[in-house]
């Protein structure tokens, strides 16, 4: 029997392809990588991922739960602002704590100290390499997430382990090379006597045409000269092209431009699309007016803007017709949400034989449950 669209697929060959490549870069640069799991959680297959990655980041309680019930290996947590209620019980789960601000360091610094945690401060070398990505730069004017130079207190050094920071997104090791030299430039000095330098994530290291070899070179350079352990917490390139969205064409309409409503939502179902803006890649198609066949891709729910992009095809859509986005095992899982009552993607994965099994299917308990 057909499985019921949309449902997302995740394929083991693709997954270990990206795999391998993190884990010559870890043995190449002497470094550990891990899994962040804001952008990929889908637990099923943790005991694949860490046959490569040395554990897991999260960015809060249910996170680190996840990863050391379902993981293993180091579990590395960051939050902006930890919840003094939640405080105790993610001692239990992670191994190493990322604090945002100098406040949070006193405040919380010594309770995971007194529990034989690792402890580091995450700073903002105000260094923008992005461009076009305001909602994921760290280093954007006014950003909450890391500590300034001006805001840094050294009376807090003798208390921390490691130093972090994370100001990447989708970029290569020329934009990290540029983040290192300003970081350097601002807080190197600090870095001596330090045990750990976390680089946070954005490294597009398994796209094609990545540089890897000058990021071990940097790598390389901040173990040698700091004597320190780096890490690497990646997600994207964790499953980058492993994932499909598989939908199917509900109706083909006509309002200026050929139109076909999917049964696949952005805002539901890959809010990226919207909150990037991503054009995610779709099997077979071409860009606007490329192909024959134009359509304006749109979502079944009530928002006018719940459109994927404008697509072309060889021939033109029929209701029934499967439409394949490609790139999707990456902050579409983890993002998805029931707004208008949509259901949720089923989770398939696509064994190194071929063979797709159901992982998890979704009904209306599961939106009927989280509302009251």
């Amino acid at each position: 029997m057909p499985m019921r669209t949309p449902y997302f697929v995740v394929d083991e060959t693709a997954l270990r392809h990206n795999l391998e490549i993190l884990k010559d870069v870890s043995e190449r640069a002497g470094c550990k990588i891990l899994l962040a799991q804001k952008a990929f959680s889908m637990f099923s297959v943790y005991p694949i991922i860490r046959q490569y990655l040395a554990g897991t980041t999260a960015s809060g309680l249910y996170e680190a739960r996840l990863g050391h019930e379902h993981f293993g290996g180091a579990t590395h947590v960051f939050s902006p602002a930890y919840r003094p209620d939640e405080f105790e019980e993610l001692l239990s789960y992670a191994d190493d704590f990322v604090f945002n601000s100098p406040a949070q360091v006193r405040r919380f610094g010594p309770l995971a100290k007194a529990a034989g945690k690792s402890i580091g401060l995450r700073l903002n070398p105000e260094c923008s390499t992005q461009e076009g990505h305001a909602i994921y730069d760290p280093c954007s004017p006014g950003s909450r997430l890391g500590t300034t130079l001006a805001n840094f207190d050294e009376d807090i050094l003798p208390m921390l382990d490691g130093l972090h920071f994370h100001t990447l997104c989708e970029q290569g090791s020329d934009a990290l090379e540029v983040t290192v030299q300003a970081f350097e430039e601002k807080f190197g000095k600090y870095l001596h006597g330090m045990k750990w330098l976390n680089l946070g994530g954005g490294h597009h290291i398994t796209r094609n045409g990545y540089d890897i070899d000058l990021l071990v070179r940097i790598v390389t350079h901040l173990r040698e000269t700091y004597n320190v352990e780096v890490y690497l917490e990646p997600g994207e390139a964790v499953v980058l092209n492993a994932g499909f969205l598989v939908s199917s064409v509900l109706d083909v309409m006509h309002n200026g431009m050929g139109i076909a409503i999917l049964d696949a939502s952005a805002a539901c179902h890959m809010p990226d699309v919207l909150e990037m803006p991503y054009r995610p890649p779709i099997l077979n198609s071409g860009e606007a007016n490329e192909k024959a066949h134009t359509y304006r891709l749109g979502g079944p729910t009530c928002l006018a803007g719940d459109v994927i992009g404008d697509y072309s095809f060889d021939q033109p859509l029929h209701i029934g017709d499967q439409v394949v986005f490609g790139d999707m095992a990456l902050y579409t899982m983890v993002k998805t949400n029931t707004f208008n009552g949509m259901g949720l993607p089923s989770i398939v994965w696509r064994d190194a034989s071929g063979k797709e099994t159901l992982i998890k299917s979704f009904g209306y308990e599961d939106f009927k449950t989280r509302l009251s």
